[in-house]
């Protein structure tokens, strides 16, 4: 494509640089299966992710869940007809799903046009695409469905466990695994729009230490193989592009560890879901049980903070805290922990469970909801100067009854202060408007403040006051939450 490929910013190491602008990742998206789902329309999801000004769209490119009741109709869940893979079905035989079997040996041009058309209209509208290319497995359900699974294909692999997978135990299966990485990047090389994820949610001790089943270290190994796959595919082609993923999470008992992830792990950017018992630092975080409609907003921010020091960027790469309940207390729950990732200096991926095959770009009411919210977010935070932004945690000096309080902005300059009700849906008076004042530490001096709904995208007129040590700031009545924007008059 003739360009840079994304990169971190070299002026600021928790953000991006794409086509020499700063970037921040932010997107409410239910598109994984956006080529593997024939009757997908990705055009109509693209053209709408554009306009709502969304900066990444994931893609996983080989993986398929099997139908359940939560999400029954996902992206990644085609019916076994329109399932399309890197791999060609010729048989003889049938897989699991009833198809042919597929041969591992032979590529599939309609998943490689898929792939193209997908990335060059991503690339067109300025997208970042985060092309997965491996997964979990999860379960048997699941695995059922692999086109590697020995039951599936012509090619005599080992007939193997699920949790094995996502390990080095598999000559014949590594070997494909390897093949599969390469010829991903080969084809996708000359794009600058996109990121390489290694594996979504890779997992280990499933069934505890003493299973016998592979540890979060052995699953690790494995990921390195399949990094140091990429990095020797790229060094024989123009772009180098980076790697995201995390550390094995331990199933039993769960922990999501992130230590190594930031540390020596081998990849430029940590993709971390917010999952309870996140630890990093000797410390946990309950950031929220799946699907649960659990707010838990402080510890989706402390986590970002806590990582701040660190030199790589924290993408909360998939939230799937309320995703399922497609209603405004379920949008408002991600719509605030959105802002608070985002200003936060992090990135943050909600799935959006409105997007499906036949309705590409949401409901109506997701529509006016939770897709314009994000839109709404994302040119607030593309109008700051990212490349000077930081998170600053010394600016509120109380924050008010209920709330929680995010400062995202330039010492002296430029202050964003994101305000939410953090109460949760059960507690108390959640929910119910709000009219405080705010107490905030600034440099003596005049300063110009204006309040902005993240609901409506509107801001208040500006006023001029006076700044010091013990600012008081009256707020205007919100319900759920509010930005105020403090700028010092120069």
């Amino acid at each position: 494509m003739g360009n840079v490929p994304i990169r971190v910013h070299p002026e600021n190491n928790r953000i991006f640089e794409f086509r020499g602008q700063p970037l921040m990742l932010v997107c409410a998206t239910e598109h994984y299966g956006a080529v593997m789902n024939r009757p997908f329309n990705f055009e109509n999801y693209l053209a709408d992710a554009t306009e709502k000004k969304q900066t990444l769209t994931r893609l996983f490119v080989l993986f398929r869940e099997f139908q359940m009741t939560i999400n029954p109709y996902s992206t990644c869940k085609p019916e076994s007809p329109d399932f399309v893979t890197p791999f060609k079905r010729t048989g003889p035989g049938k897989a699991i799903d009833g198809q042919p079997k597929f041969d591992l040996d032979a590529w599939n041009p309609e998943f490689f046009d898929r792939l193209h058309r997908f990335l060059s209209l991503a690339s067109d509208y300025g997208i970042i695409v985060e092309v997965t290319l491996l997964s979990n497995t999860y379960q048997p359900a699941v695995w059922d469905l692999n086109p590697l699974n020995a039951s599936n294909n012509v090619n005599d692999v080992e007939t193997i466990e699920w949790m094995t997978y996502n390990t080095q135990r598999n000559p014949k299966i590594l070997a494909y695994q390897l093949a599969h990485v390469r010829k991903i990047v080969e084809e996708t090389n000359k794009y600058d729009n996109i990121i390489y994820e290694i594996c979504n949610e890779p997992g280990g001790q499933f069934g505890g230490a003493e299973s016998g089943h592979p540890s979060p270290a052995e699953v690790d190994l494995w990921q390195m193989a399949i990094r140091d796959e990429i990095r020797l595919t790229e060094a024989n082609l123009p772009n180098r592009h980076l790697i995201a993923g995390q550390e094995a999470f331990t199933y039993e008992p769960w922990e999501q560890s992130s230590d190594y992830s930031f540390g020596d792990f081998g990849i430029e950017v940590v993709n971390m879901h917010p999952l309870p018992n996140t630890t990093y630092g000797g410390k946990s975080y309950h950031m929220g049980e799946f699907m649960s409609k659990q707010l838990n907003l402080r510890a989706v921010r402390d986590y970002c903070l806590a990582t701040a020091g660190e030199s790589k960027p924290l993408n909360y790469d998939e939230d799937n805290v309320a995703s399922q309940y497609k209603d405004t207390e379920g949008w408002t729950i991600h719509r605030k922990r959105a802002w608070t990732t985002l200003l936060s200096g992090c990135h943050y991926d909600y799935i959006d469970f409105s997007i499906n095959i036949y309705v590409e770009t949401g409901t109506p009411e997701s529509q006016r909801h939770i897709r314009t919210w994000l839109k709404h977010l994302s040119e607030y935070l593309h109008g700051l100067d990212l490349v000077r932004a930081r998170p600053l945690t010394d600016v509120v000096a109380e924050e008010p009854a209920h709330t929680l309080a995010v400062v995202f902005g330039i010492p002296g300059e430029d202050y964003s202060i994101y305000l939410a009700d953090e109460r949760e849906l059960a507690d108390a008076g959640a929910g119910e408007p709000l009219e405080t004042e705010l107490r905030v530490r600034l440099p003596e001096g005049a300063y110009r403040v204006s309040c902005y709904s993240p609901v409506t995208g509107m801001g208040s007129p500006w006023i001029r006051i006076e700044g010091d040590a013990n600012t008081r700031l009256s707020l205007p009545e919100f319900q759920h939450d509010l930005v105020v924007r403090v700028r010092k008059v120069k």
